[in-house]
Formats: structure tokens, C-alpha cells, sequence
């Protein structure tokens, strides 16, 4: 019901419309339009109430609640279902169970703020309320579990595109699932999957994206590593804006992933990597060595040329660093 309502309420850009209308029009009862109203008052949303001329939506809160992000989403499939928390341990765990219990393709998960967001390797992501976006997408690709990994670097590319339209901001890839902007992180990104031997039951890609959290507010342990678009454009932006233009990209990408293969995404990952062509460390459980990126393979994996020749390295056993770094990284590597 109050989805209905703050639909009739857009719908008058800013004008008031009388209770009367809106009761006729949902056939309600006035008292019941009132008791929406006040509930969406309590949750954030600014409305003003004329004893005369009805409500008018003055602003919405700056929450990614799920009737905004309807409402300004412009995908066919990718987060029309949602779930929304206002604090979550982790977005990928929630997307996992609800996987596991037959939630459909394209359901998203997203949270105000994680208290236990994680990273690849079990790294820790700094999660902040209202300050970025923490979200995980439930994918059931039909394609080759062996494929699973590329949906890393399809959702970077996608983030990639929407960053660099929306907010103008020169950011890069750096392999296998971080975005950097200036050689500090803006983005994590950590995909898990399910699968049997030939296939994949279904796939959670998430994503933790610093968007409006400012220098003061990063632990003092990231504060030389990490950053946020807010900080690079000396302004907020607005979280559900980039969100709903996440999504687009990643509904666009993915469709071309399912119909004609990885090949055209791979091919945008190498143009805005910043990875390539750079001295780097890899650093394994069973292997470490030094030598430089040069290109990525057809799998998606990191190929290293090295004084021994040429290594393939493959996203989930490595850890790859610029040979000079050895800060440590905010959450995903």
C-alpha cells in the first residue's frame, strides 16, 4: 500500500494531492491513508500534510529502500526482487541462503551497513551506515561453472562503467576484484558460487562499493589505502543513483555474457585495467614469485611473465600486489 502511495505521490512532482484522491484511487479508507502516511514519515520520507490540499512528497530519505530503488531502476530483471536490511553481518551470506532456498535470478540484497563484511581471503570490508553501497546479486547462469570466475571481472567492468559515467571519476581495475582510484580502493568485490560437476546451481556476486564515507571516518588503518567517490569529487553522491546504474550495467553485461560469451567483456576489462602491463608480486600458498602482468587468458586468469617463463595465475589462490606495496589492503585482494 505504501508503494502505491508514494506512487500516486511522484507522480504530482512535488504537487499536493488531497487524501480524498488517494483514499478513492486505492480504495481505502482517509484514516488508513493517513496511518501510510505517518508511517512513511517515521521512515524518513519528507511529506507534507495540508489540512486543505492533501500530502506532497518534498524528498525522499537518503536509504536504498526497496520502493526507490523500484522506482528508479530501469532493468527487466536484475533487482526487481529485493531484500533490504538496515544492518546485516554480510550481504553474501544472506544472498547465499536465500539462494539455497530457490530465490529467483536477479535478486538482490542490499544493506544500509554490514557489521561482519568480508572480502576475498577472508579480509574484513569496512562497512560504514549509509555511507556506501553494500549489495550481493543471486545470478543462475546457465553456462559452465568453470566460467563462474569471469562474473568477477563482468561486475567490475560493470561497476567500472557506471563510476566513470555517473560521477566522471578515472577509476581502474585491478585484477582480479578490486577497483582503485589513484592506487586506493573504491571497490570490493567477492563472487561465490554453488555448483555440481557440469553445473552451476547459482552464483552470488557482492559487491562493496565506498561511496559518501569521508577521510575522518575510515579506520586509521585505511585511511592511506582506501578513499570514496565522495572524497575524490569533494561532494555526496547520490547512492541511489550509482546503485540503479549498477544494476543496468550489470543486467547489460550479463546478457551479453549468457548469449555470446565472455569474449567483449574481457576484451573492456583489459582497457580499463591497471593491472597490466606492471611489475607484480604473486604470492600463493604453494607458489611465489615476481614478474609482469601481460594479459589476462580466455578464463579470466592473470598471466605473469616471469625469468622462468610464463605463469598462469588463476583468481582465488593469489594474492598479487605492485612490487613496491606492502601496506595492507581494505578487504578484498
Amino acid at each position: 500500500m505504501r508503494s502505491r502511495i508514494l506512487n500516486l505521490l511522484r507522480q504530482r512532482s512535488g504537487e499536493y494531492l488531497s487524501g480524498e484522491e488517494i483514499a478513492r484511487q486505492l480504495d481505502v479508507s482517509r484514516t488508513a491513508v493517513w496511518k501510510h502516511m505517518r508511517e512513511l514519515k517515521l521512515e524518513g520520507y519528507a511529506i507534507d500534510a495540508h489540512s486543505r490540499r492533501g500530502y506532497r512528497l518534498q524528498q525522499a530519505p537518503d536509504l536504498l529502500l526497496p520502493d526507490e530503488i523500484r522506482a528508479a531502476v530501469k532493468t527487466k530483471r536484475i533487482g526487481r526482487k529485493i531484500h533490504y536490511f538496515t544492518e546485516i553481518d554480510s550481504t553474501n551470506n544472506a544472498a547465499k541462503k536465500l539462494a539455497a532456498a530457490g530465490a529467483e535470478e536477479g535478486t538482490i540484497i542490499v544493506s544500509e551497513a554490514q557489521n561482519s563484511g568480508r572480502g576475498r581471503l577472508a579480509r574484513g570490508w569496512y562497512s560504514p551506515e549509509q555511507q556506501g553501497i553494500w549489495l550481493s546479486i543471486v545470478l543462475r547462469p546457465h553456462f559452465s561453472p568453470a566460467d563462474a570466475p569471469k562474473c568477477t571481472l563482468l561486475a567490475a567492468v560493470a561497476i567500472t562503467r557506471a563510476i566513470r559515467s555517473l560521477c566522471n571519476i578515472d577509476c581502474g581495475i585491478k585484477w582480479p576484484n578490486d577497483i582503485l582510484y589513484d592506487g586506493k580502493k573504491l571497490v570490493g568485490i567477492l563472487t561465490e558460487m554453488s555448483a555440481e560437476m557440469d553445473a552451476i546451481n547459482y552464483i552470488v556476486i557482492g559487491m562493496g562499493i565506498n561511496v559518501n564515507i569521508q577521510e575522518q571516518d575510515f579506520p586509521e588503518e585505511l585511511k592511506a589505502i582506501a578513499t570514496s567517490l565522495a572524497m575524490i569529487k569533494g561532494q555526496a553522491v547520490s547512492r541511489l543513483e550509482l546503485l540503479c546504474d549498477i544494476l543496468m550495467q550489470l543486467e547489460n553485461l550479463y546478457a551479453v555474457a549468457v548469449s555470446s560469451g565472455f569474449s567483449e567483456i574481457l576484451n573492456e576489462w583489459r582497457k580499463y585495467s591497471i593491472t597490466l602491463g606492471q611489475a607484480v608480486n604473486v604470492i600463493g600458498i604453494h607458489q611465489q614469485f615476481s614478474g609482469t602482468a601481460v594479459d589476462i587468458d580466455e578464463d579470466g586468469a592473470l598471466l605473469v611473465e616471469a625469468t622462468d617463463g610464463r605463469h598462469r595465475v588463476i583468481a582465488g589462490d593469489v594474492s598479487i600486489r605492485p612490487k613496491t606495496t606492502n601496506t595492507k589492503e581494505n578487504g578484498i585482494d
